[in-house]
C-alpha cells in the first residue's frame, strides 16, 4: 500500500493521534494491522464516532517507514 502520509502535516503515535481526534484535527487515520488491539481500540472507536476514515497498513514497520521515522508505529494521522 502506498501511503501519502509523509507528504502532509501528520502526527505519529497513539497519544498524538488520540489528541488530534479529540481536538477534531485529524483528516485520516492510519493503523498498522499488526498493532495490539489494546493500543488501537480507542482510536478506532473515536474514528467511528467522528466519521474519520481509517486506512489499514500492513505492519507497524511499514507505517513507521511511510511516516519517515526510524521506529515502528501503531498509528498515525494526517492532519486537516
Amino acid at each position: 500500500m502506498n501511503v501519502s502520509i509523509e507528504a502532509g502535516k501528520r502526527v505519529v503515535g497513539t497519544k498524538q493521534v488520540k489528541r488530534a481526534l479529540l481536538n477534531d484535527k485529524a483528516e485520516k487515520v492510519y493503523i498498522a494491522k499488526d498493532a495490539d488491539i489494546r493500543v488501537t481500540k480507542e482510536i478506532i472507536e473515536l474514528c467511528n464516532q467522528k466519521g474519520i476514515e481509517i486506512i489499514y497498513v500492513d505492519s507497524m514497520k511499514k507505517l513507521g517507514q511511510q511516516c519517515n521515522i526510524d521506529v515502528n508505529a501503531a498509528s498515525a494521522a494526517l492532519l486537516k
